[in-house]
């Protein structure tokens, strides 16, 4: 069985690297480019939903992903998406990130300083616990497109998405920093998940993915 991945801001495939996927054939859908830079998260989830060829696919969020997935589940009811450490409201993105959409500083800042800014901060937010992870988590920041990560930043801060859609399950950690768990409301929690549970928690993940793709 086909299951579609759709990663984080700025990573690929290796994200998911730490799950056992052996109960499916998992898809890594790759990002493309934006239209240009004022296209919003619905246009380009929905260029992103036409790479998947399936009438009722199985797609599997994690983060900026999720929220294609939301948008994807949106428009096709037969579609299934599952989100992992992602946010399918609007309002589920804290309201102190939501506020950078008034001063959009974020898009005037040279891509060498950005690329340098966001190493730290990534570490600050993701939470890898071991070398492994950490390694994972370098390798992907350092291979980060900076152009894409700036115009999703701004895709997310201006999403208005106020609808959920029935068909999207939404797996979150009560660790989350990025997005609090506070802010979201979780079908299924992972205690103590970070929003890099995928990797620190991926045993746990793998068993719940295995349950709700085969139900």
């Amino acid at each position: 069985m086909n299951v579609y991945f759709l990663s984080g801001l700025g990573a690929d495939e290796r994200a998911f690297s730490f799950l056992q996927l052996d109960f499916c054939t998992p898809v890594f859908i790759p990002w493309i480019k934006p239209e240009d830079e004022e296209e919003t998260l619905p246009s380009y989830a929905g260029r992103i939903g036409a790479l998947i060829k399936e009438p009722a696919p199985v797609i599997v969020g994690l983060s900026f992903g999720g929220m294609l997935a939301t948008e994807i589940a949106s428009v096709n009811p037969s579609a299934k998406a599952i989100l992992i450490s992602s946010a399918k409201h609007h309002k589920e993105i804290p309201f102190y990130l939501r506020m950078w959409r008034k001063f959009p500083l974020y898009k005037f800042v040279p891509a060498k300083f950005a690329k340098a800014v966001s190493k730290p901060l990534c570490r600050l937010f993701m939470n890898a616990r071991s070398r492994k992870e950490m390694l994972v988590l370098n390798n992907l920041l350092n291979d980060a497109d900076v152009d894409f990560n700036l115009w999703a930043v701004d895709a997310v801060l201006n999403w208005k998405n106020n609808i959920v859609p029935p068909n999207v399950t939404h797996i979150h950690g009560t660790g989350d920093k990025l997005l609090p768990y506070s802010y979201v409301k979780a079908d299924y929690t992972i205690e103590g998940g970070t929003h890099l549970m995928i990797m620190n928690n991926a045993k746990e993940i793998s068993g719940l993915l295995r349950s709700l793709i085969r139900s």
